[in-house]
């Protein structure tokens, strides 16, 4: 039987080279909630590989998936992965070649392991050890420190609250260097662990398999991920804040009160479990 790291690897590279076969085709794309959020025929082909990749060598572990009859929480206890076939699937559908096939591994919760394949880009995040690896080199987050000079990425989907995400962006452009806006939150998170952003803020409660992999990316590059309150980020949390950590108080700060109460959120959801 296979180690955990290797079969996450395995199944995000397996659900990646999957995807790759449609980039680029026609593709029929089916509304989910809203013209921006759909599902293609190649995201459900890429999550059928990623679930058989890891049921071959552990077929008793909980999958959760984005897409099809697939569990959409991650359970309180025991081992269960989580999937995401095309993070970025506007992206993809658009010929954009910054989406990815993420995988990650939890158990009792907690984030153990966790792989990013982005085959359009030729980059694959591996989370080894201690580690994060890009391409089998170690990566770390970046050491700016001066908040004027940030790019920084709002993310997630904003179509339940636009006025929301128009708040956050008009303030990160008033208080940072530049924006990015990524359209694939796992590759925005995984931007913020190599050192190319140095902050990504999504507002709203996120599902796991938008966030958990690229949450543990960062964490193990030495960044820090924590709630709209600075409080440690839970998949349940409401809103995201992943940053390099040099400032990460500031960066709080300059948003809070323009974007979002600087307290009592924490109160809102159940802290009685580990951070995953």
């Amino acid at each position: 039987m296979a180690d955990r790291r290797t079969v996450a690897k395995t199944a995000a590279e397996k659900g990646g080279q999957v995807a790759m076969e449609y980039f680029g085709t026609e593709l029929a794309a089916c509304e989910k909630t809203g013209a921006v959020d759909v599902v293609t025929e190649a995201d459900e082909a890429a999550q059928e590989v990623v679930v058989e990749t890891i049921q071959e060598q552990f077929p008793t572990d909980t999958i959760v998936g984005e897409e099809g009859d697939a569990p959409k929480r991650v359970p309180d206890s025991g081992p269960a992965w989580i999937v995401d076939p095309i993070d970025g699937t506007t992206n993809f559908v658009h010929g954009l070649r910054r989406w990815g096939t993420a995988v990650a591994f939890v158990c009792d919760r907690t984030a153990v392991t966790s792989a990013l394949a982005m085959p359009a880009l030729d980059e694959q995040y591996v989370v080894d050890g201690t580690d994060v690896r890009l391409n089998g080199e170690p990566i770390s987050v970046s050491d700016r420190d001066d908040p004027d000079s940030f790019v920084v990425a709002p993310f997630l989907r904003y179509t339940d609250n636009r006025e929301a995400f128009a708040a956050l962006l008009a303030r990160i452009i008033h208080e940072f260097d530049q924006f990015e806006r990524v359209g694939s939150a796992q590759s925005a998170l995984a931007l913020v662990a190599r050192g190319s952003l140095d902050a990504a803020v999504g507002l709203g409660v996120a599902d796991p398999w938008d966030t958990v992999a690229g949450v543990q990316l960062i964490r193990r590059a030495g960044g820090t991920v924590t709630d709209l309150n600075g409080e440690p980020w839970r998949p349940d949390s409401e809103g995201i804040v992943a940053t390099s950590g040099t400032a990460h108080q500031e960066v709080l700060d300059r948003l809070a009160g323009h974007v979002f109460p600087a307290a009592n959120a924490q109160n809102q959801h159940n802290k009685n479990h580990d951070t995953p």
